[in-house]
């Protein structure tokens, strides 16, 4: 049987997984395993997207967009760049969700991983546009879209099985889990960076020192591969799959069951995702076109402030268990709209403020991003939920972060730093509404969601 399902579909890794299966059957794999594969498989496509985030920063305006006007508009060219990895996300997972349904998990994490490592990789061998002219522009674009592709198929069902191995009273602690791998991400990237910009001159930083962090990015996705194919490997992993709760949907059939629950699960995170770029990339951006202090020395303050956000994040846990995700979420939309109202002026107020809005930005952030991952997966049927959490979560992103760079760049310039605050108690509304629309359908379902 397993040698004609290969002969009907051609080469898939779905019978090695069983097999693989079959042999760790009596090897249980524990929650704390399956913790560790989902943090480090999220860190390596955090360190993919940050590495190239800051890179939009530091390198490709003067390296790509030398023949901006000036360097607000090189970097705005930039940050265009870096949006187009969120509009090719949704396009990955419609494909990758195929390929998994026809030639395996393993078959779909592999060629994904090794399409997103090899994307970020080849950005290291990346000409200038002295070199190449608009070829380079070209390839860059090229790459930022096979990163997000590749991310779209990136999506693996091991943060729904980590949740459904949560005991019923810990879901906000096992729900923050995945969430680690962005502070993470980001604090590696902005070592790698700080150390080359601080270490080497501008134009041997320029010339080769940038490329450094692009070929870590690969190594770690290696890394990343072999711990998410040990878990899909698993047994825990293949019942899931044999009660169909991890199973790849088509996109088409999730959309006409639960298209009202994706866009409501869409619209919940926005707020801690639109604080999530305003306080990683565009701050460094600002910094660097308007003063305050040098790159190097902003990069090493926003490690800390990723620190500070890697405690918060695991503080949501705690308090989501305690007060419920829902509630977690909303409070945290909240904190996130007063703080729309200081960020500006902390931006704006030398190397103290800049500092402040850092930490303190970080810190809220983990309070509400800690949770919003799968905020409101619960409303999708089990069979259902694999597919609707990844189309989720890319709209999401889409909606809340893929744009924030260019968007809160291009107001803070042209019409003054106090926009920025704007751009995130719109978030914060957006979260609100959501938050609230999907418990009062819950209520008229007679169903309880936290």
């Amino acid at each position: 049987m397993a040698e004609a399902t290969i002969l009907a579909t051609g080469p898939s890794s779905s019978v090695l997984e069983r097999d693989a299966r079959h042999i760790h059957d009596d090897k249980p794999i524990s929650a704390g395993n399956i913790a560790i594969g989902v943090v480090i498989g999220r860190t390596s496509e955090f360190f993919d997207f940050f590495v190239f985030g800051l890179g939009c920063v530091l390198v490709f305006p003067r390296l790509v967009f030398p023949f901006a006007p000036d360097p607000v508009t090189a970097t705005l060219y930039s940050f265009a760049i870096f949006s187009l990895a969120f509009l090719a996300r949704p396009v990955g997972s419609f494909v990758f969700m195929w390929i998994d349904r026809t030639f395996g998990r393993g078959t779909k994490l592999t060629t994904a991983l090794l399409i997103l490592g090899g994307s970020t990789a080849s950005i290291a061998f990346l000409p200038g546009y002295e070199t190449i002219g608009m070829w380079s522009v070209a390839l860059l674009a090229l790459f930022r879209l096979g990163q997000g592709f590749a991310l779209g198929g990136a999506w693996d069902g091991l943060a729904s099985l980590l949740a459904m191995s949560a005991p019923q009273n810990r879901r906000g602690f096992y729900a923050m889990i995945p969430q680690l791998g962005a502070p993470v991400g980001f604090a590696l990237a902005s070592i790698l960076f700080g150390y080359f910009v601080v270490n080497l001159s501008d134009a041997d930083f320029l010339d080769w020192g940038w490329r450094f962090p692009f070929f870590v990015a690969f190594a770690i996705n290696v890394v990343a591969l072999f711990a998410r194919l040990r878990i899909v490997a698993s047994h825990e992993f293949g019942a899931a799959m044999d009660n169909h709760e991890l199973e790849a949907k088509p996109i088409t059939e999730v959309l006409k069951l639960h298209g009202f629950d994706v866009v409501i699960g869409a619209f919940a995170p926005l707020a801690s995702f639109a604080m999530f770029h305003l306080v990683t990339i565009f701050p460094l951006s600002w910094v660097t076109l308007y003063g305050g202090q040098s790159a190097g020395t902003f990069l090493f303050v926003q490690v800390l402030g990723a620190l500070c956000g890697f405690a918060t994040i695991m503080l949501s846990g705690f308090l989501a268990d305690r007060i419920g995700r829902r509630r977690q979420l909303l409070i945290g939309a909240f904190i996130i709209a007063i703080f729309s109202f200081t960020a500006p002026f902390l931006l704006d107020a030398g190397v103290t403020g800049q500092a402040a809005f850092i930490i303190l930005g970080f810190a809220i952030l983990g309070l509400s991003f800690g949770q919003a991952s799968g905020s409101v997966s619960s409303r999708f049927s089990a069979g259902y939920r694999y597919t609707g959490s990844a189309l989720t979560s890319d709209l999401a992103w889409l909606l809340g972060a893929g744009f924030a760079p260019l968007v809160a760049l291009g107001l803070a310039s042209n019409f003054g730093i106090i926009f920025i605050g704007g751009y995130l108690i719109s978030g914060a509304i957006c979260t609100i509404l959501a938050l609230l629309l999907s418990r009062t359908l819950d209520t008229v379902d007679g169903t309880t969601k936290t």
